[in-house]
């Protein structure tokens, strides 16, 4: 079944973000900025962690693997988006999209697993800080990871098994910049409300279950924080915003594609390139912005940087 469909559709056609040249213009440039920006900001977390002994915790641990996780699934992405908006006709194979929608939903099913793990670590550090270094041990933080991952690949794994041999015989083209699953689905030959249903279903499900599960977590903690003192609470407020901020600019677009009955084209895109290319550059800002340690040892690695290279 699947060289069959290989041999009626060998590639997919993107229509794109639009078809003014002066748009996809802006489009190429402001793409290009954040997703540069979001590579740098990532890789500048990522090295500063692992660069800087002091930094070597659990929840710099977590934060350095969101990073990595947001160049992962920037990358899979961004790229190509950017270099088909100067070309007219824009192409990609049957195991390119395929590939796409893999590691989409494998690293963002691994993502959401990863914010729950870091609301996890921010419960433990407020509310139980006696018993922080034996909950969060290094051992017990590597398990949660290798656990987020796998389950990630196990959730995007599932969705595949039941489109990948679907038959394709035309027409082949997505009304969209990348591969997503919902408009892959409805390429089929067949009638594929069912499966439409299971997939939109299986994804929506775990964002809003996720997200419910973070914001509820956040709230017990500023809950069981004011009971202790209003200082106390102030500090926790100041530490979980940039969570919360994440949180929200991770969800909010998943939860939009997958649980709002009324989908426009035009605003899925929108939603898409924001989720693809703003919020990794967002989540680094943020996270650095709301936290003087990570400031502060930036810009110590910064100037090592700079004196390294009027010495060479």
């Amino acid at each position: 079944m699947g060289k069959t469909n290989r041999s009626l559709v060998s590639e997919f056609v993107f229509l794109g973000l639009s078809n003014s040249w002066m748009i996809q213009l802006f489009l190429f440039l402001f793409s290009c900025v954040f997703y540069m920006a979001s590579l740098l900001g990532n890789f500048l977390i990522v090295l500063t962690v692992t660069s800087n002994p002091q930094l070597h915790s659990p929840m710099y641990f977590l934060l350095a693997n969101l990073s990595i996780i947001d160049l992962i699934c920037s990358s899979f992405t961004a790229p190509k988006m950017i270099f088909d908006l100067l070309r007219k006709h824009k192409t990609i194979s049957f195991g390119g999209c395929i590939t796409q929608i893999f590691f989409i939903h494998a690293v963002g099913g691994t993502e959401m697993l990863l914010l729950i793990a870091m609301a996890f670590d921010r419960y433990v550090a407020i509310c139980k800080p006696l018993h922080y270094l034996i909950i969060m041990s290094p051992q017990n933080c590597i398990l949660i990871l290798v656990a987020s991952w796998i389950i990630g690949f196990i959730h995007s794994v599932t969705q595949l098994i039941f489109v990948v041999d679907l038959p394709f015989c035309g027409p082949n083209e997505l009304d969209s910049f990348f591969c997503d699953l919902p408009r892959f689905i409805k390429l089929a030959c067949i009638n594929t409300n069912t499966l439409e249903f299971m997939v939109t279903a299986n994804s929506g499900f775990i964002s809003v279950v996720s997200f419910l599960i973070l914001i509820i977590s956040y709230i017990f903690i500023l809950v069981t924080v004011q009971k202790k003192s209003l200082g106390s609470l102030y500090k926790a407020l100041s530490t979980l915003s940039a969570h919360v901020m994440v949180v929200v600019l991770f969800f909010g677009p998943l939860i939009f594609f997958y649980l709002w009955p009324f989908p426009t084209s035009h605003l899925d895109k929108f939603l898409a390139i924001f989720d693809v290319i703003v919020t990794p550059f967002l989540n680094p800002v943020i996270y650095t912005l709301r936290n003087k340690e990570m400031k502060v040892a930036m810009k110590r690695l910064c100037t090592r940087f700079m004196n390294y290279i009027k010495l060479s």
